[in-house]
């Protein structure tokens, strides 16, 4: 005879798995050599009023290295934290940085604009790329605000163009100058 299964009351099922995060990343294609320590991005935070959280395994000394790759910056200890990364010419996320930088020179081959042509030249000169992500569900006001200040860092100090999906490219006054939000639409 079959082995006898039990009967499950339908408030057993299996639990539903949690929807994915909606992320949003946002680059810096920086054209400086290298990228500078993070202590130096934690001192420009807060002189502009920013209090930035960071992890409490991360040792003093780190903050001053300069090969670093990864970071979570917190700017509300409530809400999840930005994770920041360094995608260089060479090293650990060469591969990366490489797949950045052609993606977006293929996209920014549809347009035949002087800003777009201007964009191109900065991403094919970028010797790193800055890349913050975050949870859109998550994110607070303050949290773009946080955002926005890590990018105009990089901006200002690495000669940077800053692009942000769904939006585009920006010029360093804050003014999108390449807007791909009607290719973000079709993908």
């Amino acid at each position: 005879m079959g082995k006898e299964l039990p009967i499950l009351p339908a408030s057993a099922q299996p639990a539903q798995a949690a929807p994915p995060e909606k992320v949003l990343y946002s680059r810096v294609f920086c054209q400086k050599e290298s990228c500078p320590p993070l202590r130096l991005l934690i001192e420009f935070l807060k002189s502009r009023g920013q209090l930035p959280i960071t992890p409490s395994e991360m040792e003093e000394a780190s903050l001053d290295e300069w090969a670093w790759v990864h970071v979570t910056l917190g700017y509300d200890r409530a809400r999840k934290p930005i994770q920041v990364f360094c995608f260089r010419d060479h090293g650990t996320y060469r591969e990366a940085f490489e797949q950045e930088k052609t993606q977006f020179l293929e996209v920014l081959k549809c347009y035949d604009d002087f800003e777009a042509s201007l964009v191109s030249e900065s991403i094919q000169r970028a010797r790193f790329i800055l890349m913050t992500r975050f949870d859109q569900d998550d994110i607070t006001e303050d949290g773009y605000d946080f955002n926005g200040w890590i990018l105009e860092f990089y901006q200002e100090h690495c000669n940077g163009i800053v692009e942000v999906d769904g939006q585009g490219f920006y010029s360093p006054k804050g003014e999108l100058i390449v807007d791909l939000s009607l290719t973000a639409e079709t993908e």
